[in-house]
């Protein structure tokens, strides 16, 4: 697996060489803009929200006044922790949820940017196809919101895990590897469609190299630092990491 990491890390240095070379920024400055504008808003919508649902748990479960009444520096410090770990966890819910959503409605870029690399790649004339783009589109939604129900599943299995002291430390880190995981596996998806890898097939494959897609995933949260390139580059360094596990 750290193998496959490291290739897909590599892909991205890669993607923006590969991006410089074929001038493809158009393709990825103004949705950059489009998911940096979003993603701040949601920012902002999260940390507001996120205060409220923390002070509802714990108030529904009389933490404030039990620590009052224990005056326990030990167990003031687990419960701090405990808070922390359950925002994080909640932001890594909210980023779920987002991610899914650009996911959804950028498939239709995400397709073509992944078409145009492979064409570039293998030295073809790329041409427009409708059809084929809307199929590719159509298939990477049903598979965002397939992945979609099962992280959501899994998440809040982690958040109610979160509560418990010590165990509940180790979620954070647990649900951002799930998270590069899925976010990895649907840019990856779009080039294992068009090499006429059924949705199963696809599945199959990725679970068998979960490094390629931890290590897109990983990097895609690492892009944050300068959001606006985060999306494209991501997809654009998935096509390339396919292309070198079909000449490998």
């Amino acid at each position: 697996m750290l193998k496959e990491i490291v290739i897909a890390v590599q892909s991205w240095g890669e993607a923006h060489r590969f991006i410089q070379q074929h001038k493809l920024f158009r393709w990825i400055i103004i949705p950059g803009i489009i998911y940096t504008l979003l993603f701040i808003v949601g920012m902002i919508f999260f940390w507001r929200s996120s205060d409220g649902v923390i002070s509802w748990v714990s108030s529904q479960l009389g933490v404030e006044a039990w620590l009052q009444k224990e005056r326990s520096e030990w167990l003031s410090f687990f419960f701090v922790m405990m808070g922390m770990m359950m925002r994080l966890m909640l932001f890594l819910f909210y980023f779920s949820l987002f991610k899914y959503f650009i996911l959804i409605i950028g498939s239709p870029l995400f397709a073509y940017l992944s078409e145009k690399t492979e064409a570039i790649i293998e030295g073809k004339e790329h041409s427009f196809n409708w059809s084929e783009l809307k199929k590719d589109c159509t298939r990477s939604i049903k598979l965002a919101l397939r992945s979609c129900g099962w992280q959501i599943v899994y998440l809040v299995a982690l958040v109610l895990l979160s509560l418990i002291p010590l165990a509940g430390w180790i979620t954070p880190l647990i649900a951002l590897l799930m998270e590069c995981y899925y976010f990895g596996f649907s840019m990856l998806d779009y080039s294992l469609a068009r090499n006429g890898f059924t949705p199963s097939k696809s599945i199959q494959l990725i679970g068998r190299h979960k490094g390629l897609a931890i290590g897109n995933g990983v990097l895609f949260y690492l892009a944050h630092i300068v959001i606006i390139f985060a999306p494209a580059y991501a997809v654009i360094a998935a096509t390339l990491t396919i292309q070198k596990v079909k000449t490998s």
